[in-house]
C-alpha cells in the first residue's frame, strides 16, 4: 500500500488548513498516520466498522469514514470530532485520500505493465489495451538502457535513476536486481536518434558516479520505434552487458551495435570453441597468460605490430620484445608480427574468455 509518510505528510497538511485531528487505520485496524494520539480507536471498531455496510459511522468522540477505491476499502480515516467544520476536513481529506490510493495503484499498474513487457510475458493485443488504459503512448521512440553498479557497494541507485526520469514523464525506471536497473527512454524523433542514444548513456555514468557515488557499466540495445519492441531493445541492451563483461571489461558504456566480434563469438557453440582452441593451442589450453605477456600483446595490437614503437612504449629493448614475441610463437605456433596470425591469436584469446565464462555460468 502507500507508504505511511506519504499519508502521514498529507492529514499534517490537512491539520495545517483546518485544525482537524485526523487519523488513517489500515484494514487490520493498526495505525498508519495520525496528527494525534489514537490510542483509544479500537482495532476492534475499526475492523467492526470494515465488516459493516456503511460509508461513515459516529462512535463517541469518532467519526469513521471508509476510503475506498475501484469498489475496494482500503483505509479507515477517523477525525476527532464531530462538528461540522470537523467534518468539512475529513471530508477533504477522504477526497485527498482517495487521490492518492488512484496515483499509488496507477503507479504499480505501470510498473507491472513495464515489467511484463520487457520480460516478453504480454501478447500483442494485450500491449496495446493496456497501454491505452494506462495512458502510455504506444508510439513513442524508445531505446532501453540496462545500468550496472560495479563491485560490492551497499548503495541503492534507484532514487537517483529516478530523480532523473520521474514518475509521469513518458520514461521508466525500475529494478533488475539490488545492483542492476533498467531505464526505458523516451527519445526525441526531431533529433538523431543514435546521438540521443549514446548521449543518454553517458549522462547516467556521470551521474551515477557523481550523484549516487558509485560506479556503473551502462549498456543499451536499438533505438525502436513501436512499445512492442521494447523487449527487445531490452534483449539487446542485456547482450551487450554480458559481452561487454566477457570481452570488453575496459569499457563502461556498450552499445549493441557496436560489439564488433564479441557478439559473434557469444553466439557461438562451446563445443565449436573448444575445437578451436585445440586447433591453436593443442591439448593445453591456457588459463590465462601472465601479466606481462598480456600486456605485451596488448600493447602490440594496439600499435599496429609495430615492434619499434611497442618497445618503445614498453620502455624495453628491441630485442627483448622480439624475443617475447617468439616465445608466444613456440606455444602457439603463431607469430604475431604476421597480420593472419595476429588476428586468429586476438580471436583466441577472446575465445578463452568466452570459455572461462562459459564455465562459470554452468549450474
Amino acid at each position: 500500500m502507500i507508504n505511511n509518510q506519504v499519508i502521514q505528510k498529507a492529514i499534517d497538511e490537512i491539520k495545517e488548513i483546518s485544525g482537524a485531528e485526523l487519523a488513517v487505520m489500515d484494514l487490520n485496524g493498526a495505525q498508519a498516520a495520525a496528527t494525534f494520539s489514537a490510542d483509544d480507536i479500537s482495532s476492534v471498531t475499526i475492523r467492526s466498522f470494515i465488516d459493516s455496510e456503511a460509508d461513515d459511522s459516529i462512535n463517541g468522540a469518532f467519526h469513521y469514514y471508509r476510503v475506498v477505491s475501484d469498489g475496494v476499502t482500503d483505509y479507515v480515516l477517523v477525525s476527532c470530532g464531530t462538528d461540522d467544520k470537523t467534518e468539512m476536513a475529513a471530508r477533504f481529506a477522504l477526497s485527498e485520500m482517495t487521490a492518492l490510493i488512484g496515483a499509488y495503484k496507477e503507479k504499480m499498474d505501470r510498473n507491472a505493465f513495464f515489467q511484463n513487457l520487457i520480460m516478453d510475458n504480454m501478447l500483442v493485443v494485450d500491449i496495446y489495451s493496456r497501454a491505452k488504459k494506462l495512458q502510455i503512448p504506444t508510439d513513442s521512440i524508445r531505446c532501453v538502457f540496462i545500468v550496472e553498479i560495479e563491485g560490492n557497494s551497499e548503495i541503492s541507485g534507484i532514487d537517483t535513476l529516478r530523480s532523473v526520469f520521474p514518475t509521469g514523464s513518458d520514461n521508466y525506471v525500475t529494478e533488475s536486481d539490488e545492483k542492476t536497473y533498467v531505464v526505458i527512454k523516451s527519445l526525441d524523433p526531431s533529433d538523431e536518434l543514435e546521438s540521443q542514444a549514446k548521449e543518454t548513456a553517458n549522462m547516467l555514468v556521470d551521474t551515477m558516479n557523481t550523484e549516487a557515488m558509485v560506479r556503473v557499466r551502462v549498456s543499451y540495445g536499438k533505438v525502436v520505434s513501436e512499445i512492442k519492441q521494447v523487449s527487445s531493445s531490452y534483449k539487446e541492451a542485456k547482450m551487450a552487458m554480458e559481452v561487454g563483461k566477457i570481452f570488453y571489461q575496459e569499457r563502461f558504456i556498450l552499445s549493441y551495435d557496436t560489439l564488433g566480434i564479441g557478439r559473434l563469438i557469444y553466439q557461438l557453440q562451446p563445443s565449436l570453441c573448444e575445437v578451436f582452441l585445440h586447433e591453436i593451442y593443442g591439448e593445453d589450453i591456457p588459463d590465462h597468460l601472465d601479466e606481462e605477456t598480456l600486456n605485451t600483446i596488448n600493447k602490440f595490437f594496439e600499435n599496429n605490430l609495430n615492434v619499434s614503437e611497442t618497445s618503445r612504449q614498453l620502455f624495453v629493448h628491441r630485442n627483448t620484445l622480439v624475443y617475447r614475441i617468439e616465445k608466444l610463437q613456440k606455444m602457439t605456433g603463431l607469430d604475431i608480427r604476421v597480420f593472419d596470425d595476429a588476428l586468429t591469436f586476438k580471436i583466441a584469446l577472446m575465445v578463452v574468455n568466452y570459455m572461462k565464462y562459459v564455465q562459470s555460468h554452468r549450474i
